[in-house]
């Protein structure tokens, strides 16, 4: 008889339950996904990505617009009764084909929902940034580990398989020492009417958005914390665009092995690179963070080697990989590897970057 990878994750997890001393049912269906944002990216981005899962399923829609939360629903075979609206999506603790809330709102809700689905009783991955504070962050993880849940950020670059092997060459020391990373960011924003324009919602400017990768880059890139920021902000306050929110943003982070890192954001040039030195050689990525269509490069001092069919990664997709890693981590007991914490250590450099840049100082983290 041959065992797919479903049932040696079961196999596992039961072992790993009836070892613990607690005998756990291993579950016989997908787990559930409720999807609370139709937007762009949850019902364009998100959504279309089930069919790709293993261990994961949309079984439920949050929504304030009912027609389309309807049309949403027929269309990915959500019975109408798994519909919730805003006002009354606390009804969802009574649903037990909902696992999960995947929070796909604007930055500033991220808090108020992740904390209500897990007094609601279920698991949370939330939409990167984290919250737009520490302070929300703290309370998100307090309220997940309160309820005995799960809380995951849609960090999918650790899902990707070319973000996945300049990883795992940048720990192999295949560049040598690492001296510097290079991290970019960024996309022209036309509409002033988006809400990530709007300070409420969004927290802060590109750097709330595509600063978030240069971020998160320069961390899994280097495999180290950074202990001090040094930034500064450039944004045409006439531009009807950038009237509440910054344009773009550099900023420098030290890390304790001596290697340094240059990121940027902005919503005025496309970018999206990532390129690692050591004494040793290089890694470079470009596009490095996209959706699909990631290239990678390897060599002494430029583009010598092309990398075209990297190791895959955990799922079908990144995104596929992401779902069902928390189905997983639900299934056998452990922590994902983007937790809430990570979230909260990326909030806190967010936080330090723009006291930077109000300062005009470096920061020490």
């Amino acid at each position: 008889m041959e065992f797919g990878r479903r049932d040696l994750l079961v196999a596992a997890a039961t072992l790993a339950a009836t070892s613990s001393g607690v005998a756990r049912a291993a579950p016989d269906r997908k787990f559930g996904y409720a999807i609370i944002g139709l937007g762009y990216y949850g019902l364009q981005t998100i959504l279309p990505q089930f069919v790709n899962c293993e261990h994961s399923r949309v079984t439920a829609l949050v929504s304030g617009d009912r027609t389309k939360a309807l049309a949403t629903a027929a269309k990915y075979d959500v019975p109408e009764r798994s519909i919730y609206t805003y006002a009354d999506f606390d009804r969802i603790r009574d649903n037990p084909d909902v696992d999960i809330v995947y929070v796909c709102l604007p930055n500033s809700m991220h808090a108020e929902y992740t904390i209500r689905a897990a007094k609601a009783g279920k698991h949370v991955m939330c939409e990167k940034p984290m919250a737009i504070s520490v302070a929300e962050c703290e309370a998100m993880i307090r309220a997940c580990k309160t309820a005995g849940k799960k809380l995951m950020i849609g960090y999918r670059c650790h899902f990707e398989p070319f973000n996945l092997e300049a990883m795992r060459l940048a720990k192999s020391g295949a560049a040598g020492k690492i001296r510097y990373v290079r991290s970019e960011h960024g996309f022209v924003q036309g509409d002033p009417n988006k809400w990530r324009l709007k300070r409420a919602l969004s927290g802060g400017g590109s750097l709330m958005d595509m600063g978030i990768y240069s971020l998160q880059a320069a961390r899994y890139m280097t495999g180290e914390e950074p202990i001090a920021v040094t930034a500064r902000e450039s944004t045409d306050r006439r531009d009807p665009r950038f009237r509440e929110v910054e344009d773009m943003i550099e900023w420098t982070l030290e890390f304790p092995s001596g290697a340094i890192a240059g990121c940027q954001s902005m919503y005025s040039a496309n970018q999206n690179h990532i390129l690692l030195m050591g004494d040793k050689g290089r890694i470079e990525l470009e596009p490095a963070t996209r959706y699909d269509g990631n290239k990678m490069w390897t060599g002494r001092d430029g583009r010598e080697t092309a990398i075209t069919s990297p190791p895959p990664g955990p799922g079908k997709t990144q995104f596929a990989g992401q779902l069902d890693h928390l189905a997983e981590c639900i299934l056998d007991g452990r922590e994902p590897i983007v937790s809430g914490e990570e979230g909260l250590r990326d909030m806190r450099i967010v936080e330090a970057i723009y006291r930077s840049v109000r300062e005009g100082r470096t920061v020490k983290l």
